[in-house]
């Protein structure tokens, strides 16, 4: 089906999805405050990816540290992350979903919006949480709205397996004395900037000079800001397959790296990656970028246009050592992260080179 826009929006959103799926391959664990990330092993640095509603009880949140959430909920079970598993089935949700007759546009492993035409959403957000409780035994939540942004919203207050509505109507009763963080786009910088100005809650962020906004903001941002305090949003749904813009690999390694010959091996590890998933996808890279975060916590990137398309593992490279030649000498090195564009289809790309300034 063409783009366009839908009198209501369903947003589809899997309850928990990476704990739930663990439960249903490990059934001893319903019940269980159950936390997924990186390996699995808190002595290790990495993150939480998702925490059971259990864990999330004792405050684990995805993002956390995983040595942090450990000590939070002492006996949680801690899983790795198991990429093939949860595409797997999030793949059987979205052709579950794409059946029920309404266009589906996929958002990720584990949410996607539904384009719907009738009078009863209601009943079609039921429909939906029946067919994939049927199909893979996982329970979703629903958000129903007159555009995304209000559907995304609505489907907070639904979870967990439940269904809730909002619309422009009911949008000030329900999110008007809530904090400007509640929004979907909204994280914790831009609402401490927008509580400069004495903006603290969405009706506040709805009633402000769209000057203000733009002055703080940008011509972009600043008015994305004030229509996002209104509820304010593109009702179109798009089901047009997703096509990946680009790849990225990176680790976070456990000792810092301390040489410049530690950072280059492992660079060259990362590209190797990359390009595997990009040559993977038949179509060359066009842009590449550099991620460094030095110890103890700060990070910097950098990117590049190449001087042409390219399929080639080793110009790939020489663009990304090229890149790393700019970091800052004698700094402990604990992330690097490697990410290559590719040409869309039907665009051939660009020969022109974009000049990096600055060190990263």
């Amino acid at each position: 089906m063409a783009p366009r826009a839908y009198p209501w929006v369903l947003h589809v959103d899997l309850d928990q999805f990476l704990a739930a799926v663990e439960v249903l391959r490990r059934p001893e664990l319903a019940g269980r405050p159950v936390i997924v990330g990186g390996r699995g092993d808190p002595t290790e640095r990495a993150v939480v990816s998702t925490a059971s509603y259990e864990a999330r009880e004792h405050g684990v949140r995805s993002g956390m540290p995983l040595r942090i959430a450990a000590r939070k909920v002492p006996d949680a079970v801690l899983l790795p992350v198991d990429h093939e598993a949860y595409t797997e089935v999030s793949t059987q949700v979205m052709d579950t979903l794409r059946g029920l007759g309404m266009p589906a546009e996929v958002l990720g492993w584990d949410e996607a919006f539904l384009g719907y035409d009738g009078d009863d959403p209601v009943t079609a957000a039921r429909r939906a949480q029946e067919a994939v409780l049927a199909a893979t035994r996982l329970h979703c939540s629903v958000g129903i709205g007159d555009n995304k942004i209000r559907a995304k919203t609505a489907t907070g207050f639904g979870k967990p397996a439940g269904v809730f509505r909002l619309t422009a109507d009911t949008w000030f009763d329900v999110m008007g004395e809530r904090p400007c963080i509640d929004l979907w786009g909204v994280g914790s910088k831009v609402s401490r900037r927008l509580a400069t100005h004495g903006i603290t809650t969405v009706a506040e962020l709805a009633a402000t000079d769209p000057g203000l906004l733009v002055g703080e903001f940008g011509p972009r941002m600043g008015p994305w800001y004030g229509d996002l305090g209104h509820g304010r949003g593109s009702a179109v749904v798009d089901d047009t397959p997703w096509v990946a813009r680009g790849h990225s690999r990176e680790t976070t390694y456990q000792h810092n790296l301390t040489t410049a010959e530690e950072v280059a091996a492992a660079l060259q590890e990362l590209v190797t990656q990359v390009h595997t998933d990009t040559e993977a996808e038949g179509r060359p890279v066009l842009r590449v970028s550099l991620k460094v975060r030095y110890a103890p916590f700060f990070t910097q990137t950098r990117s590049t246009k190449l001087p042409g398309p390219t399929r080639s593992r080793e110009e790939i490279a020489g663009a990304i050592l090229a890149l790393a030649a700019g970091m800052e000498p004698g700094r402990e090195v604990r992330l690097l992260g490697v990410r290559a564009e590719m040409v869309m289809p039907g665009d051939g790309g660009s020969a022109e080179r974009t000049p990096v300034r600055g060190r990263i």
